[in-house]
C-alpha cells in the first residue's frame, strides 16, 4: 500500500504530516511511503534521512496519481483535488463546513475523507486529538510572542538599583490553548489570571497557579463535549463589566476563547483595548475565525494608543517542528485504528464512535 504526503500549498503553512518516527514506523507496517523532494525542510529534516528510513522521494503530481493513502495538513486545493486519484483515502484536518465545495469536489471522486478535527472528546480519541496537539503549542507561542513584542522584563527582578515588577497576564479561555499559555506566563515569572465561562475552569486554572476569574451565571455554559456555550445577552453585560475592570490594569492578554462552528465570540471591546496602558499587548488567538479583540487585523500586528495587537495566522505553524512531530503522531495513532497490519489493508468500520465522528462521506449543503 502506498502512503503519500506533500508540502502544503499555502506558503504560510509550515508544518508537514510526517515525521522521521511515523515514517519509520510506516514502512515498518509494511507501507511504502513517497514524500515531495524538500518536505521535511521547515522541521530541519533533510530528503537524505527520509530516504535512509526507506522514503521514496518524488514530485507532487506522481505522489497524487499513485497513493492510496494522503495524509494533508489542510484541505487540498482545486489543483490538487483534480490530481488525486479516484478511491484514495484521505486523512488530515479539512474543516468541511468552511470548505464544502472542496469537500464535495474530493466524494464526487470517490476519495474517502477522515478529517480529524471532528474527534469526538472521549479517552480513547485522545492520542489522536489534533484540535489539542495544535492548541497546546498554539498557547506557548502565544506567549513567547507576546513576550517578543512586549518592552518590558517578564520577571520580578530585585537589584542595587530598584525592583522590576512582574508582568501581569490575563488569559481569556481555559481550554487547552489559555491552559498552556497560563502555565508557560508562569514558567517565565509573570503573575497570570484567567477567565473562562465555564466555572469547571477554575480548579484547572489554580493548579498551573493563575488566579480564576468569572462572572457568576445561573446557566450552565458548558456542553456536553466540555466546549463554550455563546452567552446570552445578560451573561455577555457582566461579563464585559468583569473584563473592563480587569484588562486595564494588565500587561498582556491573551485571547483563545472560540465557539466550535461559529464565529469566534468578541471579548475584548475597543474602549478595553484604548483602557490599557502603552505599552501593553493583545495577542489574539481566534483572529482567524473573526477575533476575540478589537482592532485585531489577520497576518498583522497592529498598534492602538501604544498598545499592540497581535493577529498572527496559525500560529502551531510558527513552531512548526514540534507542531509536525505531534501532528504526524496524531494521524498515525489514528491510521492504525483502520489499518489491519496482519492483512495489510484498510479496514474501515463505521459503526466505530471515532470513524463515524471524522468520515465525510455525505456530500455538504
Amino acid at each position: 500500500m502506498i502512503l503519500g504526503s506533500v508540502i502544503d500549498s499555502d506558503i504560510n503553512e509550515k508544518r508537514i504530516a510526517l515525521s522521521l518516527d511515523t515514517v519509520k514506523k510506516y514502512i515498518s507496517n509494511g507501507f511504502l511511503v513517497q514524500l515531495e523532494k524538500d518536505f521535511g525542510k521547515n522541521s530541519n529534516i533533510d530528503d537524505s534521512e527520509l530516504q535512509k528510513l526507506g522514503a521514496k522521494i518524488s514530485t507532487k503530481e506522481e505522489i497524487y496519481k499513485t497513493s492510496d493513502i494522503i495524509i494533508k495538513i489542510n484541505c487540498p486545493n482545486d489543483s490538487e483535488i483534480s490530481s488525486i486519484k479516484e478511491g484514495t483515502v484521505l486523512i488530515g484536518s479539512f474543516f468541511p463546513h468552511l470548505n464544502k465545495d472542496k469537500i464535495n469536489k474530493l466524494l464526487k471522486k470517490n476519495i474517502k475523507i477522515f478529517s480529524l478535527e471532528l474527534l469526538p472528546r472521549i479517552t480513547r480519541a485522545q492520542s489522536m486529538d489534533i484540535l489539542s496537539s495544535q492548541a497546546n503549542l498554539a498557547g506557548y507561542k502565544a506567549v513567547i510572542d507576546s513576550v517578543y513584542e512586549f518592552n518590558k522584563a517578564v520577571p520580578m527582578m530585585m537589584t542595587a538599583a530598584g525592583t522590576i515588577t512582574p508582568a501581569k497576564f490575563f488569559v481569556i479561555g481555559a481550554g487547552v490553548a489559555g491552559l498552556q499559555s497560563i502555565a508557560t506566563a508562569k514558567r517565565l515569572g509573570g503573575v497570570v489570571s484567567a477567565t473562562d465561562v465555564r466555572l469547571a475552569s477554575k480548579e484547572q486554572v489554580e493548579s498551573l497557579g493563575g488566579k480564576f476569574i468569572f462572572a457568576e451565571s445561573s446557566k450552565n455554559l458548558e456542553t456536553s463535549g466540555g466546549y463554550a456555550k455563546e452567552m446570552d445577552e445578560e451573561d455577555k453585560k457582566k461579563q464585559e463589566e468583569l473584563l473592563r475592570n480587569t484588562i486595564k490594569n494588565q500587561d498582556i492578554v491573551i485571547c483563545t476563547a472560540l465557539i466550535p462552528g461559529k464565529k469566534a465570540p468578541r471579548i475584548v471591546t475597543e474602549e478595553m483595548v484604548k483602557s490599557m496602558k502603552s505599552g501593553s499587548v493583545i495577542c489574539d488567538l481566534a483572529v482567524e475565525q473573526g477575533g476575540n479583540s478589537a482592532f485585531s487585523e489577520l497576518g498583522k500586528v497592529v498598534v492602538v494608543n501604544g498598545v499592540k495587537i497581535i493577529g498572527y495566522k496559525n500560529f502551531p505553524s510558527r513552531i512548526s517542528e514540534s507542531a509536525s512531530i505531534l501532528f504526524a503522531k496524531n494521524i498515525l495513532n489514528f491510521l492504525e485504528i483502520i489499518y489491519d497490519k496482519v492483512e495489510k489493508k484498510l479496514k474501515i468500520d463505521e459503526n466505530d464512535e471515532v470513524v463515524k465522528a471524522v468520515y465525510i462521506n455525505k456530500e455538504i449543503h
